[in-house]
């Protein structure tokens, strides 16, 4: 049995990683650390564990295995190295850091410390994620020319008492957050068309924010990849009803995925015309359940280092292509990196 913390309530997915280790047969929650302490103590009160005021008194502790990371994003790099530096397991909300650079350090302390690092990026298991990638190997698509994936939500839309929706306040804070809509929910449009198209060249960003806030709002990004394919990954805190949407168009073929729903049109096929598959694939564990298995059996996550970073890569080249009003290529974006 794996003895766990949790550091931190920040995140609004931290309730849910707790329950799904709290379910998991191989996961027991040992205690709880939060650098807002209120917070902290009233998570451990409701979960019935220990209150540690001190992150250091967590992670001296031999009985603890690993922990759960959903602390704001601009203390990722400090507190993960911290619990990698003490041989302590990390499974960690995304994004992992706010530059490529970190990442790799991040990356290269887990590796020489022998402790396993688990990005939580759930969409890579999904089963419409699956399929497409098999309908891309299958040839189903021919070469891929152009991929849009669409992820929004109401999220900041003012409700009755909150001008921020049901968002939390501090969702809004640059500091705290490195960003607004992309950085956050528009990570997951952002690793899912990054692994169905390889590697990006350049990147075009337009970001959109109201007076009040000092992060975007709604975000549109277009990827352009070394295979020729063109991305855009649409992503916002103000849509209502909108549905996820994963769309691949090839020389042979198009795949379109809207919520629970795909439909594939192929040249390559017997049938003509638009089909639905009968048969999808099986997904794969989450991303938490990865973890486990890595630590407890040796198995490989498939979520990978390459994901990871890319999915940072594109955020920061993002960002400078906001910033300064133009096309960003990638290799600008690296030689930075190459030069730190």
């Amino acid at each position: 049995m794996m003895k766990v913390a949790l550091l931190s309530r920040w995140h609004v997915h931290a309730d849910d990683y707790a329950r799904e280790a709290g379910k998991h047969p191989d996961l027991s929650i040992k205690c709880i650390w939060d650098e807002d302490t209120a917070r902290g103590e009233k998570w451990s009160s409701e979960l019935g564990v220990p209150f540690i005021r001190e992150l250091e008194t967590v992670l001296r502790d031999p009985q603890i295995d690993g922990v759960i990371v959903n602390t704001p994003t601009n203390r990722h790099r400090e507190v993960i190295l911290a619990a990698v530096e003490h041989k302590k397991h990390v499974f960690t909300e995304k994004v992992l850091a706010f530059t490529t650079a970190e990442c790799e350090e991040i990356y290269e302390a887990a590796e020489k410390n022998g402790v396993k690092l688990t990005v939580s990026l759930p969409r890579l298991t999904a089963n419409y994620y699956l399929y497409a990638q098999h309908a891309l190997d299958k040839g189903w698509l021919g070469d891929l020319t152009s991929i849009r994936c669409r992820l929004a939500h109401n999220g900041a839309v003012p409700v009755s008492g909150s001008v921020n929706g049901w968002l939390p306040p501090h969702f809004f804070d640059k500091e705290q957050c490195g960003g607004g809509a992309l950085i956050d929910l528009g990570a997951h449009p952002i690793y899912l068309t990054n692994r169905l198209a390889g590697a990006a060249s350049a990147v075009t960003s337009i970001f959109q924010k109201n007076d009040q806030r000092t992060v975007e709002e709604n975000a549109v990004v277009l990827v352009e990849y070394g295979s020729g394919a063109l991305g855009t990954v649409e992503t916002g805190f103000l849509s209502y009803g909108s549905p996820f949407q994963l769309e691949l168009y090839g020389t042979k073929g198009a795949l379109l995925i809207e919520e629970n729903e795909i439909r594939l049109n192929s040249s390559q096929l017997e049938q003509e015309g638009w089909i639905i598959p009968e048969v999808l694939p099986k997904a794969l564990p989450m991303p938490m359940e990865q973890w486990v298995e890595s630590i407890v059996k040796g198995k490989e996550t498939t979520i990978r280092k390459e994901d990871v970073c890319s999915l940072t890569l594109i955020n920061e080249a993002a960002a400078l292509s906001h910033a300064e009003g133009r096309k960003v290529l990638i290799s600008e974006v690296k030689e930075v990196l190459l030069n730190q």
